[in-house]
């Protein structure tokens, strides 16, 4: 019984870790003047995403109370996603400047978006 019950406990927990990755493709779109304007697709799987647009670079994720896509279009913006938005289609993100004034980057935003899954 004891190993019924250790097993049942194991397949739930990475049942939920598998839920708390962002994976799929999306389409990305940003924030100008009130309207949202589609720039490209993103494929995301486990820490990493890729743009559609070939030369773009791969990009890093990492995982925490705000997810942090590192890498996005040039090396010094970066995006945040709150760690509720993954299971939702339309994930709302704000962008930040590494080279910013402020102490901590991640306090002023520079941009917002929204990525929707692609089905």
């Amino acid at each position: 019984m004891k190993y019924f019950t250790l097993i049942i406990v194991l397949l739930s927990i990475s049942w939920n870790q598998e839920k708390e990755k962002l994976t799929g493709r999306y389409n990305y779109l940003i924030e100008d003047d009130n309207s949202y304007i589609q720039k490209d697709k993103i494929t995301f799987k486990d820490s990493v995403f890729v743009f559609d647009n070939k030369y773009m670079p791969k990009g890093k994720i990492s995982y925490g109370n705000t997810i942090l896509l590192d890498n996005f279009i040039n090396i010094d913006l970066i995006i945040s996603i709150s760690k509720d938005q993954i299971q939702k289609d339309t994930i709302l993100f704000y962008m930040h400047d590494k080279q910013s004034s402020s102490a901590n980057y991640l306090d002023e935003v520079v941009g917002k978006g929204k990525l929707i899954r692609i089905k």
